[in-house]
């Protein structure tokens, strides 16, 4: 039963975890010129995207 929950939890830290990484990465692209995002083959269009 304790590896259930253990297991369980350990999947809510890791999506909360990829959630906030995703979020991060979202906030640095934003602060980026579109001259910059182009030079990476990105446009603000695809922030939004990330998911």
């Amino acid at each position: 039963m304790r590896t259930v929950r253990a297991g369980f939890f350990q999947q809510v830290i890791d999506m909360i975890a990829n959630w906030n990484d995703r979020r991060m990465t979202r906030i640095a692209l934003s602060k980026l010129t579109d001259r910059e995002l182009n030079d990476i083959g990105l446009s603000r269009f695809d922030i939004a995207k990330i998911r």
